[in-house]
């Protein structure tokens, strides 16, 4: 049997040969590009074995794709290449333009808007400085507004009042931002401006002196727990225009900045912009994330307390070692988060909210607000509640806020989660309503993540957290973790750190 189905096969490849002979001589005549496959696909003889027929027939195949048809190469590629999909995933599309020197341009335009926020978002903040050097990035916040080598103070603040526009700075543990919201007509100006103020800034001394005296007095308003962002009140007296100018010339380099703007503004054109305007930058390559690991951060169970009988609410925060901005958990710890809630007395709500804790506080009035938290930094985080009530209340209100927390590790519903969910995607959608937060967004997840995330895609990792996500992640964050306790005011009610440290498991029997 198998020798007759040889022979047919034989017969058959036999007839088409000299056929196919034809039909490629006649062909040739026409077309060139026939020709040359003529050349290259030649018919076997009619004595060759059936399984060299087989061979050439295969080989031909590979030898047309090996040398296809260019036509075909006009818009692709046999090679795979990684292909990014976030011009269909963000609507607008977020264009980025690293420079030469690192500094990177990252723009969302929005052409039917008639206003745009402009801004430098600076990869450093107060935990790059040293003990001597603490307060010196506030500080700087301060005076970069104070005058440069071609606009007085007094004309910096004329110029952006004249075009009605507004120029606003901060500083955070790890990142330092200045930005400008002005009409569409007015963005090059507002470029021109923040590379005046970040390259050309004089610090004079007198001024020096008088923001001193202005931080001093901004220091009594806060209660400093740790090395905070405005500094020890030794450090302010002795900031010389030295350590602003050294701090500059450290922190406020190429590959540390990107150049974030939003709304009516075009790509290229602000890309020329700071091509021009931003030429007198340093570009250090070091990062900050290579600094963060010369000095990790470190998270030490303890708890700080300061006793004030003179003031009529206690306030404490009960905090656990969170996730950093890159961490995979990040995203369930926002909607655990979202679980625990927060709740105000002034603002109403009780019973009926959806977080558990909120009904516990609210019905039992156990305390005056609460608030969840989740903090990210680049290698670290803060997870935990934030509470304020009556000194009478301190007992209750602290086991309600272990017991909900603790909880997360144990029993988790469906619904809860869903509705974490839900308003959580809810937030970050009103969170971006403007052109200021929307520059604000772009310019922090650059820094954070390299990249802007689109919402279809952060939104997809939401939707990924389901009640055995977040129990998962609870215990490794929560269930018998150490905890850090900061509290201050009539807190003698308070239990102490061992009440709080046993409480984050439950003892089954």
């Amino acid at each position: 049997m198998a020798t007759k189905q040889l022979l047919s096969l034989a017969r058959r490849s036999r007839k088409p040969s000299y056929s196919f002979t034809a039909a490629r001589s006649s062909s040739s005549a026409a077309s060139p590009l026939a020709a040359a496959e003529s050349k290259e696909i030649s018919p076997p003889p009619p004595t060759a074995m059936i399984y060299d027929r087989l061979a050439l027939a295969v080989k031909s195949k590979l030898q047309k794709l090996e040398n296809p048809d260019p036509r075909f190469l006009k818009y692709g590629s046999p090679h795979p290449t990684v292909t990014s999909h976030t011009h269909i995933l963000s609507s607008p599309e977020t264009k980025i333009t690293t420079l030469p020197n690192g500094l990177r341009v990252a723009t969302e335009s929005t052409l039917s808007s008639h206003t745009a926020t402009v801004g430098v978002w600076i990869d450093a903040g107060s935990r790059f400085e040293t003990e001597e050097t603490n307060g010196t990035a506030h500080f700087l916040e301060h005076m970069i507004f104070k005058g440069t080598e071609k606009r007085s103070a007094r004309e910096l603040e004329e110029e952006i009042e004249n075009m009605g526009g507004h120029l606003n700075a901060y500083t955070s543990r790890e990142q330092t931002t200045y930005y400008a919201k002005v009409m569409d007509k007015d963005v090059f100006k507002a470029l021109d401006i923040l590379a005046d103020i970040l390259q050309n800034s004089k610090f004079e001394e007198h001024r020096i002196s008088r923001e001193r005296d202005v931080i001093l007095r901004e220091m009594e308003e806060y209660t400093p727990l740790g090395r905070t962002i405005l500094g020890p009140a030794d450090n302010i007296r002795t900031i010389t225009k030295e350590h602003l100018q050294s701090y500059i010339q450290t922190h406020y380099t190429a590959p540390r900045m990107v150049i974030a703007a939003s709304g009516a503004v075009k790509h290229e054109e602000i890309v020329d912009q700071v091509k021009k305007l931003f030429t007198k930058l340093s570009s250090d390559p070091t990062t900050g994330s290579q600094l963060v690991m010369n000095e990790p951060a470190t998270f030490t169970g303890s708890e700080v307390r300061m006793i004030n009988d003179d003031v009529p609410l206690a306030q404490f925060a009960v905090a656990f070692e969170g996730a950093s901005w890159t961490d995979p958990d990040s995203i369930a710890l926002m909607v655990m988060q979202a679980m625990l809630g927060s709740w105000s007395k002034n603002a109403g709500g009780g019973k009926h909210m959806g977080s558990e804790l909120a009904q516990r506080v609210g019905i039992n009035e156990i305390a005056e607000s609460m608030m969840a938290f989740n903090t990210n930094y680049k290698d670290t985080g803060l997870f935990g509640v934030y509470a304020v009530a009556k000194p009478d209340c301190l007992d209750d209100l602290a086991y309600a806020i272990m017991y909900e927390t603790t909880k997360l590790a144990y029993r988790v519903s469906e619904a809860d989660v869903i509705r974490a969910r839900n308003q959580l995607k809810s937030s970050l959608m009103l969170h971006i309503d403007g052109t200021s937060p929307v520059a604000e967004d772009i310019g922090r997840q650059l820094l954070t993540y390299g990249r802007r995330i689109p919402f279809a895609e952060l939104f997809a990792r939401i939707d990924a957290v389901d009640p055995s996500t977040v129990k998962r992640v609870a215990n490794r964050f929560i269930y018998d973790r150490d905890v850090a306790i900061a509290a201050m005011g009539p807190i003698q009610g308070l239990r102490d750190y061992n009440w709080f440290r046993r409480r984050t498991y439950w003892n089954r029997y």
